[in-house]
């Protein structure tokens, strides 16, 4: 089995789309109306229209409700992430901190309020 992709469902696609394009400077490809996808090397992060949930999935998803999951971004640079984002205008949950276990660590929330690691590795 391969991990594919982790998709969030919104109801701003194109305000999630420019978040994540930021965030990880990556362009988005766009297979189909109302969703797009940002590609990393080991997996993807697809964005959908709630419109496309109701459409095929009616009711099994539900745009801005996530309270449980965090979607975490290894970078090699934690401070220049929070220098760009911040500049943004992106709501900051906590600033870059040195966590006990070594790590650098940020927490954003996106447009739709899912949280947000940008971490490094000692």
């Amino acid at each position: 089995m391969k991990f594919a992709s982790v998709r969030v469902v919104t109801r701003n696609l194109e305000e999630m789309v420019e978040f994540y394009q930021r965030l990880s400077g990556i362009e988005a490809a766009r297979p189909a109306e109302g969703f797009a996808e940002i590609r990393f090397e080991s997996a993807a992060l697809a964005i959908s229209s709630e419109q496309l949930i109701q459409r095929f999935n009616v009711g099994a998803a539900i745009a801005a409700a996530n309270r449980s999951a965090i979607l975490e971004f290894e970078v090699t640079d934690v401070d220049a992430v929070f220098d760009r984002m911040n500049a943004l205008g992106t709501s900051v949950v906590m600033p870059t901190t040195l966590m006990p276990w070594g790590n650098r660590s940020l927490l954003l929330r996106d447009p739709d309020g899912n949280l947000v690691n940008v971490f490094s590795r000692p």
